[in-house]
């Protein structure tokens, strides 16, 4: 069997219009569902009864350079909904050697990050949540 090939630069990220860039130097991108996923009860003779959790909605990190433009697009989000106005956004993740996808329809930005200084420049950490997302595994 062939060995699959992964490289970091090969991972996409849009949010709207705008292509995120300058990612963080390890873990850049972690989307988890939100929610209890498919829970389950058990009778006091035994029967198991499963319950479907319908929720599609998942959060988002996205953690970038202190200098990447996506700082200032994701602060400009923030500050519109906060504001009152539309502010959302779609979301598409892309590994373009494999088949992952993650998309979706409405994202908004859930607070800013905490910002810290040091001898070195430091990472942004953003969380979004995602409604309507949709993950394709390979």
């Amino acid at each position: 069997m062939k060995p699959g090939v992964y490289n970091p630069k090969m991972v996409t990220m849009s949010l709207g219009s705008h292509i995120a860039s300058g990612f963080a130097e390890d873990s850049f991108i972690t989307i988890e569902q939100v929610g209890d996923g498919n829970t389950h009860v058990v009778g006091v003779s035994g029967e198991v009864m499963v319950s479907v959790d319908p929720s599609n909605v998942y959060n988002v990190k996205l953690s970038v350079l202190q200098n990447s433009p996506t700082n200032k697009f994701l602060d400009t989000q923030y500050e519109k909904l906060k504001a009152g106005y539309d502010a959302f956004f779609t979301v598409n993740v892309k590994d373009l050697l494999g088949k992952d996808k993650f998309t979706g329809s409405n994202a908004w930005v859930v607070k800013k990050p905490s910002v810290g200084y040091a001898k070195a420049a430091a990472n942004r950490e953003w969380e979004l949540a995602v409604a309507e997302g949709s993950f394709e595994f390979n």
